[in-house]
């Protein structure tokens, strides 16, 4: 593939990106679908969106595609263990050449067994506040491209903003639930 059919599909995958975050407010197939597609786009082994969870001192699983459930159960992602998610959470993007060795990877015989070479890490980033990561996992050594990191930062964003819409959602819904709760209880008197 030359360089402006990998550029159309860049574009075309992150219009897809697109499509699927404004289709559905059902959080965990938006974000499936956008591990599947970063994957798919970025011809990778695995990718990964990992939240922070509310006390900030790990990030669970919000989406896999491409690991193994030995890799997935290895245990938690501890911030204070991870060089990468460290950084990550500060709103930078992160490479690593090969996680295998790298003291800042968690799991590096996790990485090992699994066959992970290169990662790459972006923030998923709403309103200047980073609510967890998006990671991409290669198989092999490599450096990403400008085109690959342009890429995956825009659909770390679009990740952010399907999460802030859907928790914006859910809090109308509740909303609205109690306001017509408390609607009833008033016409009942």
């Amino acid at each position: 593939m030359d360089v402006k059919d990998k550029e159309k599909n860049y574009f075309t995958a992150l219009y897809d990106v697109v499509r699927m975050v404004h289709a559905s407010l059902d959080v965990s197939t938006v974000l499936q679908e956008i591990v599947k597609a970063v994957v798919e786009t970025m011809d990778v082994k695995a990718s990964a969106i990992r939240l922070l969870d509310s006390r900030k001192r790990s990030l669970v699983m919000g989406a896999s595609f491409g690991l193994s459930k030995g890799y997935l159960k290895k245990g938690p992602v501890l911030v204070r263990e991870s060089g990468i998610d460290q950084k990550a959470l500060k709103g930078e993007l992160i490479s690593i050449r090969n996680a295998q060795t790298d003291p800042d990877f968690q799991y590096s015989s996790g990485a090992r067994a699994e066959g992970i070479k290169s990662v790459i890490v972006a923030p998923l980033t709403t309103r200047k506040t980073v609510i967890g990561v998006l990671r991409v996992y290669s198989d092999r050594v490599r450096e990403f491209t400008a085109q690959e990191i342009q890429f995956l930062e825009a659909v770390a964003n679009l990740s952010a903003l399907a999460l802030e819409n859907a928790r914006y959602h859910q809090a109308l819904q509740t909303n609205y639930d109690l306001l017509v709760a408390h609607k009833y209880r008033l016409d009942d008197n």
